[in-house]
């Protein structure tokens, strides 16, 4: 039997999100995460709302998510899921900040507009020492709506 067989798919709810990263609203781009097995993989969710401040400006009467925040909430699933699993395997303690690194092989496909539901779709490309390289999707109805690849780095005071 397979490890993937054997790992049970956890899920993180908005107070264990607080828990684990620094943001707070309207800079936490995360609701939750649905599945999350360690730190390999895990599908991050936002519901996008009209009343979030970004729509004021972006753009008045034609209301467009901007993608530098959906790379934002596919670094803040990443991050979640190495905090989680850093606690979790008894790492020396929970990381004081965690650390949005780069940014490569980035394509916005569509727009999301409000009332769009978002699911960032983050996999481990690799993992060195306190940092992360992940490749993401963010899919709005199961369509690719950008993509890219982030890293993160777990900081310790």
């Amino acid at each position: 039997m397979s490890d993937t067989a054997n790992s049970m798919l956890e899920s993180v709810d908005i107070l264990r999100l607080l828990e684990l990263l620094p943001h707070r609203y309207p800079f936490l781009l995360v609701d939750k995460i649905i599945e999350m097995d360690g730190d390999t993989s895990g599908i991050g969710i936002k519901n996008v709302t009209f009343n979030e401040p970004q729509f004021q400006g972006h753009f008045p009467g034609r209301p467009v998510f901007p993608g530098v925040l959906l790379i934002e909430g596919m670094a803040q699933t990443a991050g979640a899921m190495c905090v989680a699993n850093t606690l979790k395997v008894g790492g020396p303690g929970k990381p004081s900040v965690v650390y949005f690194m780069t940014i490569d092989k980035v394509k916005f496909r569509k727009p999301v507009q409000p009332g769009d539901t978002l699911e960032y779709h983050m996999k481990k490309i690799k993992q060195r020492s306190n940092m992360w390289w992940y490749r993401g999707e963010a899919k709005v109805a199961g369509k690719i709506v950008a993509e890219g690849e982030v890293s993160a780095m777990l900081v310790r005071d």
